[in-house]
């Protein structure tokens, strides 16, 4: 099993390097954010057949998706956690299991509305786990869960991403909602490992950047990550997609 996530820092920006990505890769579940586009603005070539598409955007601004390939789950069932806002996140049931696709607030405008969107988030997946459920937590978290997760060039202990609060955050949502963080459980050293760069002086092809989106599975899945590459390499976004396969 393959899941996906990718801040794509607008659909209609990467019309065309989307599908030639996901007709590369085929995952089984999708999770898109930063869609940046209403429904009627997504275009026909990214609705990709067989898969179902489920798309949760307002405008130019925010936005999610979630793409679950039909012969993995065609009963899917899509909804919102009545946190959601600013259309931020989007949930698939498939039988016990509960893929999310999540953007949380960068924090720059409103700090606090972040943090209020972060403890929402840990009862949601605690809740969640409470129940017997399984979770993959996908997306672009917006924090560098440590100094590993920054490029030394880039470590500004006062920059919002880096505060020790968010960062504390994201360690409550690991431990209260039992999950693992795929990816660096599997480079547990690696000290270049991103998936975010500043979009000026060639950050992304010097891999000057930071680790912001994730893939956050329970525990019971997460011993099954056999791999979880960020793809540097694909598309223009400043963001890439980081790709969990699951034995």
């Amino acid at each position: 099993m393959k899941v996906a996530t990718w801040n794509v820092n607008g659909i209609r920006a990467r019309h065309e390097q989307f599908p030639q990505w996901v007709a590369a890769e085929r995952p089984e579940v999708i999770c898109l954010q930063e869609i940046k586009a209403k429904i009627e603005q997504i275009p026909q070539s990214c609705s990709i057949e067989g898969y179902t598409c489920y798309w949760h955007g307002g405008g130019g601004y925010s936005g999610v998706g979630l793409h679950v390939r039909s012969d993995f789950a065609a009963g899917a069932t899509y909804s919102h956690p009545g946190f959601d806002h600013e259309t931020r996140i989007v949930q698939a049931e498939i039988e016990d299991t509960v893929f999310t696709s999540v953007y949380v607030p960068n924090g720059g405008k409103d700090f606090d509305a972040k943090i209020a969107f972060l403890h929402s988030l840990i009862g949601y997946a605690a809740e969640l786990r409470a129940s017997g459920r399984k979770l993959v937590l996908c997306g672009d978290m917006n924090i560098a869960r440590a100094d590993i997760d920054v490029h030394p060039k880039e470590r500004k202990p006062r920059a919002i991403g880096q505060l020790p609060e968010e960062r504390a955050l994201l360690e409550r949502l690991l431990a209260e909602g039992g999950l693992v963080d795929v990816g660096r459980m599997l480079h547990p050293e690696a000290d270049d490992y991103f998936s975010w760069w500043p979009p000026w002086r060639s950050m992304k092809e010097r891999n000057i950047g930071w680790r912001l989106d994730y893939v956050l599975a329970s525990e019971e899945l997460a011993k099954r990550a056999i791999s979880c590459p960020s793809q540097r390499e694909i598309g223009t976004s400043d963001h890439a997609p980081v790709v969990a396969t699951f034995a």
